[in-house]
């Protein structure tokens, strides 16, 4: 048992309910230690967002209380939780890309000399934030010209700069690279040394084991277990996927059906400027065809020559043995061709809209009549997907930003199966959904396949790829280098197909 002074941060009772008697969380008590990372899992809609901005003051519980230090304390803004040294750095990163790094890390608390912004101090604190974190990230640098990897780098760094004591940092690596996602463990570890406590959200479990002293289960608004460090080190990514959805997890890949011999995409030496070089391969009726390969190999630029969102400079597409002109995305549509994008939110789908109006923007004209849209068609097509494939929502035009990650992507696959495509291409399907949600998507895939859908996969997880997959393509330097069997693959194949080796 911790005494007072061990603890960072100590939670009691917490309750959340949203009008009209939506309760987010129930009964909520937890103990976060100083110098600890602690991670915090648990399926979309479980409860872990709603209590980060509780701690974090961007939400006010219903009741409970929260103590700092043995001292009971009131959260009403995030400024009252910095003041007390709780800084939460958000999934979506909180930049301005005009201004330097320096400017962004001390943005509205500017260092100033008789009442002049210094620009020396600024830099110069800034600069010592970044180094003591093993950036070299140059504080006059312009925040819209670095990585992502380097802008959370800043980000870290305006976290410090409030003297943060406990960080809450949500899907940290969810977009980097195997090589920054080291390089943010090392940083992590060197602050749990120097006394801060890190709550670490993510749905990559292999991550969250090998990463945290603790860690905390949430489901359907509740705590369902804290694993200490010993049990952490015991327990399977299977069992902690188990304590989440609570029930057991199968291997979550079903059983691949065969596919046809029928070719219906035909790919030949499709070249994209400084992306992809001479791709030619054929993906046919029912095949779920894998694309593996490091970041950088050019597998997105494939995707999206192939869907009419880049230029080609080279290369010929046919669909069932038909020569296609796809010059932009409308060519790719009317031709049979559907892209999801890896970036859901960006560019999958249209925040300010409902579910419905999402699910029918690629087809509205065929819900249009004299200029105006027959909003009952619209809501009765949108009803038989979120039948078909098991959204969670409360109705069709319920705002596509309040529903779970699991839930965006159902509705994001949804928008383009409306358009009846041969050709289904898959970004990354799985990133930034929870294990639940994950295997349904890989249900959802093998039951499109088993209907004859062509499907081409694209995915940064080997596990995904080896479970999923019929073949594999394996790319690198934007080249076709292998194609390998999907039942006799193995992860250190691809892996050395990928580097080279």
């Amino acid at each position: 048992m911790a005494s007072d002074r061990d603890l960072a941060v100590s939670l009691r009772s917490l309750v959340k309910t949203y009008p009209p008697a939506t309760r987010a969380l129930a009964d909520v008590s937890l103990d976060l230690r100083a110098g600890e990372i602690h991670g915090l899992v648990g399926e979309n809609g479980a409860g872990k967002s709603t209590l980060s901005k509780i701690l974090s003051g961007i939400e006010r519980p219903t009741s409970g209380r929260i103590s700092i230090g043995g001292r009971g304390v009131h959260l009403n803004h995030p400024i009252d939780a910095q003041n007390l040294g709780i800084v939460m750095i958000h999934q979506e990163m909180n930049l301005v890309d005009e201004l330097s790094a320096a400017d962004n890390v001390f943005l509205g608390r500017e260092r100033r000399r008789f009442g002049l912004v210094d620009r020396r101090a600024t830099e110069r604190i800034a600069g010592d934030l970044l180094y003591s974190l093993h950036s070299h990230v140059s504080p006059r640098a312009r925040v819209g010209t670095l990585s992502i990897a380097q802008q959370q780098a800043v980000e870290i760094a305006k976290a410090l700069s409030y003297q943060a004591r406990v960080l809450i940092m949500d899907e940290p690596t969810a977009v980097l690279t195997r090589h920054e996602t080291e390089a943010l463990f090392r940083v992590v570890r060197k602050l749990r040394e120097g006394g801060v406590t890190i709550v670490y959200i993510s749905h990559l479990l292999p991550e969250v084991l090998g990463l945290c002293d603790r860690v905390t289960v949430m489901r359907d608004g509740r705590i369902v277990a804290t694993l200490d460090e010993e049990r952490v080190k015991r327990t399977t990514e299977r069992e902690l996927a188990g304590l989440m959805v609570g029930r057991a997890m199968s291997e979550h890949f079903p059983k691949r059906s065969p596919a046809s011999d029928e070719v219906v995409l035909r790919v030949n030496n499709v070249s994209v400027p400084g992306r992809v070089r001479d791709v030619s391969f054929e993906l046919r009726r029912g095949e779920i065809l894998g694309f593996a390969g490091l970041i950088g190999a050019g597998r997105t630029e494939l995707g999206e020559a192939i869907a009419g969102l880049r230029k080609r400079t080279s290369g010929d597409i046919s669909i069932n043995d038909r020569p296609t002109h796809i010059g932009s995305p409308p060519d790719a549509v009317r031709a049979g061709i559907a892209y999801l994008s890896e970036d859901r939110k960006g560019a999958g789908l249209t925040l300010g809209m409902g579910v419905a109006e999402n699910v029918t923007l690629p087809t509205l004209r065929d819900f249009a009549t004299m200029g105006f849209v027959r909003r009952r068609v619209e809501t009765e097509a949108t009803r038989e997907h979120i039948s078909n494939l098991r959204i969670k929502l409360s109705r069709p035009r319920q705002p596509i930003d309040t529903l779970s990650g699991g839930n965006q992507q159902k509705v994001a696959i949804a928008k383009w199966l409306e358009a009846r495509p041969k050709v289904l291409i898959l970004d990354e399907p799985t990133r930034g959904v929870d294990v639940g949600a994950k295997e349904e998507i890989y249900q959802l895939i093998h039951r499109l396949a088993g209907e004859g859908l062509a499907c081409m996969f694209i995915s940064s997880e080997l596990n995904e790829v080896l479970g999923m997959c019929h073949r594999i393509a394996v790319m690198r330097n934007g080249k076709l280098v292998e194609t390998i069997d999907g039942s006799s693959a193995s992860e250190q194949q691809l892996m050395q197909a990928a580097a080279g080796v």
